[in-house]
């Protein structure tokens, strides 16, 4: 079925997606449109001319040869041995493409054979062992763990297991011969495989979606060890160039401290402090894990280890706003390798089902919103001036540090402690003596000021002197003796009524 187009919402004919060849399953666009029975016949046929031209090409080179020889009398002798070593070869070349093809064809055959699961289990284990020409390499260690554990597990399938192994061999021996698609490209057709199989074990054997859920896990687990190689950070893309940009970029923000981030988070208690460096060690882990899933487990325990150091340090349940910036802080602190590749593996292969939903896809989402919040760091989201910035990112200072590093992890919380408190002295008393000086400072400016506003006006008196003049006679009171007051009336006498 085609499952790319309903999962972008786009209704499709179900006649449409039916074999081309008329047998009645639905075919597949990665197979051109046959499924995967009908593919197999094709792709055989096609097998089975080319080796007859290869023969025909033989036969003709052969008839050449034998008219090179035989128009060269002298060397006979020599021709005849050249000749027949020619011949001797040309049949075991003959003899192996035959073999080889039979090879790669009988166990295809039998597919839809009516046999027991376990004896063709074992027949396509041993085909496996061999090395594959689809493949063109030697199956590892991991890779041939992984086989026998995936076998294993369909074995408890019984039929939808049959038809889950052949659809991951089809799946896997396609993706062979398209190495030369880009990587989004081959990320589609993975995406569209997912959601195939997953299709097929609802409607087709009705599976339990909890079964199917397990299956998806175990199918990625497979194909993805298997092509671990070809489709993680491959050659035609930028994904080791931005993974040396971000570590770069990391390693330039080492000044950051946990208070420019407002962390919640005390590493002085031991627990909280164990806790950080699981979660940095299980960030750090993740590079090494070659399924998406397990990629993704590692974020989600990294996370848990920082709710646990927050709800210690706090004493109550973290939230979201507590989070994220521990993480960003882990990060910064751990400087995880290939970051960005590892974050571009999971998004282009990991199961959607799982991606999209549940705490995996949560914590996932919160790590790639940290790796763009670090790409993007400036003064301002760290609460300080430009300048200082400029400093702490150029090397030329950097912000003092809470507590020495130069502790060892054996000595007590009490000798550190005790150092701390000793460096809050010390840094008490050059504020005291900051504080002195400043004092003095303004003192002596005081001083100055008094002695300039003194020699000022001392100027201005000299320049104006100061001019006393005798004093003035007395004016004559109102009442006093005056010949030009005869005519005023006589002051006013108290008067007793009798009541």
């Amino acid at each position: 079925m085609n499952l790319k187009s309903e999962r972008r919402g786009i209704h499709v004919d179900q006649s449409e997606l039916l074999c081309k060849k008329g047998c009645g399953y639905y075919g597949n666009p990665a197979w051109q449109g046959f499924c995967s029975k009908c593919w197999r016949e094709e792709y055989h046929k096609a097998r089975q001319k080319q080796i007859q031209e290869d023969w025909e090409l033989a036969e003709r080179l052969q008839r050449e040869e034998e008219e090179a020889y035989a128009s060269s009398q002298s060397t006979q002798g020599a021709q005849s041995l050249t000749f027949s070593k020619f011949e001797e070869k040309k049949t075991n070349e003959k003899t192996r493409k035959v073999t080889t093809v039979k090879k790669f064809f009988t166990a295809s055959s039998r597919a839809g054979a009516k046999k027991a699961l376990a004896g063709k289990l074992k027949a396509e284990i041993q085909e496996a062992k061999a090395p594959s020409p689809s493949i063109h390499r030697q199956a590892s260690i991991e890779t041939d763990r992984v086989s026998k554990e995936f076998i294993e597990f369909i074995r408890t399938y019984q039929k939808p297991g049959q038809d889950i192994y052949k659809q991951c061999k089809l799946f896997l021996d396609t993706m062979s011969h398209k190495r030369d698609l880009s990587i989004e490209e081959q990320s589609e057709c993975a995406q569209d495989f997912y959601q195939n199989v997953a299709d097929r074990l609802q409607t087709r054997w009705k599976v339990p979606p909890e079964k199917v859920e397990k299956a998806m896990d175990e199918v990625e687990k497979y194909i993805m060890t298997r092509q671990y190689k070809y489709v993680f950070c491959p050659e035609t893309t930028d994904d080791e160039k931005k993974d040396l940009a971000v570590q770069k970029r990391i390693r330039a923000l080492h000044w950051v401290t946990p208070q420019m981030l407002c962390v919640p988070v005390s590493e002085e208690i031991p627990e909280v402090s164990d806790m950080v460096v699981k979660a940095i060690t299980d960030i750090i882990e993740m590079d090494s894990k070659r399924v998406p899933r397990d990629k993704l487990a590692c974020i989600t325990k990294c996370s848990k280890h920082i709710f646990n150091a927050i709800k210690i340090t706090k004493n109550e349940p973290a939230s979201a706003d507590d989070f994220l910036p521990t993480l960003i802080y882990i990060v910064l602190k751990g400087n995880p390798p290939r970051l960005q590749s590892n974050i571009q593996y999971i998004t282009r292969f990991c199961n959607p089902s799982r991606l999209m939903t549940g705490e995996d896809g949560y914590y996932f989402t919160n790590l790639c919103c940290a790796v763009a919040f670090i790409e993007k760091l400036d003064a301002q989201s760290l609460n300080l001036s430009q300048e200082d910035f400029d400093r702490f990112m150029t090397g030329q200072t950097s912000p003092k540090k809470q507590e020495s590093d130069s502790f060892s992890p054996d000595v007590c919380l009490g000798v550190k402690q005790m150092c701390k408190s000793l460096d809050l002295l010390s840094q008490l008393n050059e504020r005291q003596e900051r504080i002195v000086s400043e004092a003095k400072k303004l003192e002596k400016d005081l001083i100055d000021w008094t002695d300039g506003i003194t020699k000022e006006v001392e100027e201005i008196v000299e320049k104006y002197p100061l001019e006393i003049k005798p004093k003035s006679q007395a004016l004559a009171a109102i009442d006093s003796e005056n010949v030009e007051n005869d005519k005023l009336p006589p002051p006013l006498q108290p008067q007793v009524y009798a009541g």
